[in-house]
């Protein structure tokens, strides 16, 4: 590799307009993704399934993004990060757009699992691009700003999709996800900067990064450790229907009440790597066990699991620690390692609600979730203990 003389690092306003760019692309992906769990109990009615089989849905999204994020960074490590960047979000307002309309389960499972796929590889490259433009002791901020978008999501796109999907069907939700995808490409185009010196990937040499144990070891951390959340976000709906019995017009108050903790968490996350490094991830799996015990405990009153809720969503301050964390193991290749942290989390949100499913229809109850949450992150902390003990665990 031919060692270039580094452009120097944009002025302020730039950046600002990138990252915003970046993070609506973040919002649109978020917002289409678990605006599905928003509108649960609708789909199921609307196509004649139970809740677990819409949990399916989730899954092969989960699938389309663990399929679509090392691939796809693979295939495009040759192209501009930016070009690849527009294409990503083009697929990904075409697959929603294709949900929309979808007319049967199979169709449903289709067309999630299309939409799955540019999530992993778009967050990865936004995520590099986010890191090359500022000082290296601020990578991990800039990392959360584009994340941003995704809690954004969490706090006011999913819950204006539920809010839609329960007034005017849960089609027009995907319809506003794709128009928001649309706005993202015009965005990209305008305010993401073309570095012309930019170094391309080699896709063998990205692919000797998955040779480092480490490397494995914070993707297992990712998978297990996170699946805890989407198992108790996935069924929040008809558990607010089911134990805490209330009208369904609340359900959009308890997204909202999941997003405002993922904003809190996001921001924490970012700080605390880049005071503790590897340590935070340590210090978030610990929390999780107990806000996910507490939400068990929570559910059967509707403001103390507002406030539940919202402490599962801090657990999203796992997201930014983790990227960086792989983007530095893994330094030759960190568009494929940081597309490949957000397959191991949509392995998570394929095992969660799977997991999660299987004790609801065994009939252990709404809020068995809890319980399963926190045995996941558990394991993940386990991970996290054998990580630290290895070479390169500092």
């Amino acid at each position: 590799m031919s060692v270039l003389e580094p452009s120097p690092l944009p002025g302020k306003s730039t950046v600002v307009k990138m990252e915003a760019a970046m993070a609506l692309g973040s919002f649109a992906i978020g917002t289409g993704e678990f605006a599905i769990m928003g509108l649960m109990p609708d789909i199921a009615s609307n196509l004649n399934l139970s809740e677990p089989q819409v949990g399916h849905a989730i899954s092969a999204y989960a699938l389309g993004v663990m399929v679509g994020a090392p691939t796809l960074a693979i295939l495009g490590a040759k192209v501009l990060r930016k070009h690849m960047l527009l294409m990503l979000m083009a697929l990904y307002a075409l697959g929603n757009l294709a949900t929309a309309f979808a007319p049967s389960f199979g169709g449903l499972i289709a067309f999630r699992f299309i939409s799955g796929l540019p999530h992993g590889a778009y967050f990865g490259i936004a995520a590099v691009v986010a890191s090359s433009m500022v000082p290296n002791n601020q990578r991990a901020g800039a990392v959360a700003r584009v994340m941003m978008g995704l809690t954004l999501a969490m706090l006011l796109g999913n819950p204006i999709a539920t809010f839609l999907g329960q007034y005017f069907g849960w089609r027009s939700a995907f319809v506003l996800v794709g128009l928001i995808a649309v706005c993202t490409i015009a965005m990209v185009w305008r305010f993401v900067p073309q570095r012309h010196d930019e170094v391309r990937s080699d896709p063998r040499k990205e692919l000797k990064a998955f040779t480092l144990p480490q490397v494995w070891m914070a993707l297992g951390i990712a998978s297990i450790g996170f699946a805890g959340m989407f198992c108790v976000f996935s069924y929040l709906a008809p558990t607010m229907l089911e134990v805490t019995r209330v009208a369904p017009q609340w359900i959009p108050f308890g997204l909202a009440a999941f997003g405002l903790g993922g904003i809190v968490g996001n921001i924490v996350g970012g700080k605390l790597f880049d005071r503790l490094q590897f340590r935070a991830v340590g210090l978030v799996l610990a929390w999780s066990v107990l806000v996910l015990l507490f939400f068990t405990f929570a559910a059967a009153n509707l403001w103390s699991l507002l406030l539940g809720i919202g402490l599962v969503g801090t657990m999203i301050a796992l997201a930014a620690p983790l990227q960086i964390r792989l983007m530095d193991i893994a330094h030759e290749a960190p568009s494929l390692a940081a597309a490949s942290n957000h397959a191991a989390f949509n392995l998570a949100n394929a095992l969660g609600p799977w997991l999660g499913g299987m004790a609801i229809t065994a009939g252990l109850g709404w809020t068995s979730t809890g319980y399963i949450g926190a045995a996941m992150a558990l394991l993940g902390l386990g991970l996290y203990a054998v990580a630290r003990r290895m070479k390169g665990g500092a």
